[in-house]
């Protein structure tokens, strides 16, 4: 194995490229093997952090200062006598050493993915005055832009000015982006974008973040009328629990203007994401849609009820659909149009009345192999439609259902009675999202779940928050039931209140 050719190497640690902890113990097995796995490691360096959302702020997890620091450092070690003579004279002394020993790897050239936030994180670590960076964040990108590294991957921050598109070497290094993530804010951040409109024509996934923000977006309209095999493309919101949803503009023309500016795409769209309600007949050109996702982070507005083009609407290749406080109406109708072709569904919405939804799902989705639900306390009367679901849908393999029951108990017992006796024979596969599942309706299940594949569960419920009391009990529960060869797995934690924050 050690003695196999780079080639060979490079497509095994290709496969192991989100593995950080195998893919560094592949440096102390021999020289061929670290050059090899050294410029997949520091390709994206940012991924193995852990990381904050730049556009939100919100932990996703926590970021450690000495890995940033660690990155800062190594960085420093590659910057010109030049760039080093100019921040001398800038007086940041304090970085700089005369005699260092340089770098086994040129680090820089192996850079694919340009996070900027990061950057930005990376600069903030080494604790130089404000006042003093903006030069080191001019000399570090000049070194980035100065190396022979092409970029596949940008990701703008919030609120950034730099004018990215007038550094030298800016063309070359975007020339092949694959890539970008950019996050919208009230100033003139157009700018940017509309520079790389004359660099970038190969981007293939584009991400707007904070696109209720957008009151110009001519930028944005003009890289994407630009590109040349548009594939993948993000107009993402504020999250719910944002302070700043209350400055959301409520321009449709913004909204209309960007879905205009998708149909010069419509043969290469595969992969759509609006947290807006779509205002022009857009969906009725993107026949080969594989993935769609819409979310609204406002409460929806009367004009939902009169898309009637849904109705002859025609979806012929959409496998996934997600929808985010989309009234039940709008998305039964988007899943009796693909005519069984989905494979894989996640509705959250908090909606007394399931019934449509069922019935939509028991009609057209016989392929159905993955299902997320909201579900509301009412919906225990829809007891037979729920069964009927699982009964039409055969193929399901993992089961997500997420209640609201923040005010009002959820009877349990009754829905997992049913999972219990009706579960088609791949299903084994749960997580069930509440504020409280009583530990007699979870017992109820497990004692139903007899001559069946043993399951894999997840339990995120507020009751079992704690290493004590309720979280104990059903550890040991758990336990129990493993040797009796019900479980085969089961994780329980307490997260349902931020799973919601998102909606």
């Amino acid at each position: 194995m050690s003695k196999l050719n780079k080639d060979v190497l490079f497509l095994i640690f290709e496969e192991l490229k989100f593995d950080k902890k195998s893919l560094y113990s592949c440096l102390y097995v021999n020289r061929t093997w670290c050059e090899t796995v050294v410029p997949i490691l520091w390709r994206n360096p940012g991924q193995y952090l852990t990381t904050i959302n730049s556009c939100t702020s919100v932990p996703i997890l926590w970021k450690i200062p000495s890995q940033y620091l660690i990155l800062f450092n190594v960085i420093f070690l590659h910057l010109s006598k030049e760039s080093k003579d100019i921040l001398k004279k800038q007086e940041i002394n304090n970085l700089i050493t005369e005699i260092y020993q340089r770098p086994l790897f040129n680090y820089i050239n192996f850079w694919k993915y340009l996070d900027l936030f990061l950057i930005e994180n990376i600069i903030s670590s080494s604790k130089i005055e404000e006042s003093k960076k903006f030069n080191i964040r001019d000399e570090i990108l000049k070194l980035f832009f100065s190396s022979n590294v092409k970029f596949i991957h940008l990701s703008i921050p919030q609120d950034y000015d730099f004018q990215l598109h007038h550094i030298p070497g800016a063309e070359r290094c975007f020339s092949e982006l694959e890539s970008l993530s950019f996050c919208c804010d009230f100033g003139n951040c157009q700018n940017i974008l509309n520079g790389l409109a004359r660099i970038c024509k190969s981007i293939r996934k584009f991400r707007v973040d904070n696109v209720h923000f957008c009151t110009n977006n001519s930028g944005i309209n003009k890289l994407i009328g630009v590109q040349k095999k548009l594939n993948n493309v993000s107009f993402i919101g504020p999250y719910k629990g944002s302070r700043a949803i209350i400055n959301i503009i409520e321009d449709e023309s913004i909204y209309k203007s960007l879905e205009e500016s998708l149909i010069k795409h419509v043969d290469t769209i595969q992969y759509l994401r609006m947290d807006w309600i779509p205002i022009t007949r857009i969906l009725s050109y993107l026949v080969n849609l594989f993935r769609l996702e819409i979310s609204t982070c406002l409460p929806y507005p009367t004009n939902w009820n009169e898309l009637d083009y849904l109705k002859d609407l025609s979806l012929p290749n959409l496998k996934i659909l997600i929808t985010r406080q989309v009234p039940i109406k709008i998305t039964a109708n988007l899943i009796e149009i693909t005519k069984g072709q989905l494979t894989e569904i996640s509705v959250l919405y908090n909606d007394a009345d399931s019934k449509n939804l069922f019935k939509a799902i028991c009609q057209n989705c016989s392929n159905l192999k993955y299902l997320n639900l909201s579900l509301s306390n009412n919906t225990n009367l829809l007891t037979s439609e729920f069964e009927n679901l699982l009964i039409s849908c055969q193929l399901l393999n993992k089961l997500i259902i997420d209640v609201v029951d923040f005010d009002i108990m959820f009877n349990w017992d009754k829905l997992l009675l049913i999972l219990a006796k009706s579960s088609p024979t791949s299903l084994f596969t749960f997580e069930f999202h509440s504020g409280r599942i009583n530990l007699e309706d979870i017992i109820l299940f497990f004692d139903n779940w007899t001559n069946r594949n043993p399951m894999l569960l997840e339990i995120d419920s507020d009751n079992y928050c704690n290493e004590f009391g309720d979280k104990k009990q059903l550890e040991d529960l758990i336990e129990k039931y493993k040797v009796k060869g019900i479980i085969k797995k089961c994780s329980v934690h307490s997260n349902t209140r931020s799973r919601w924050l998102f909606l």
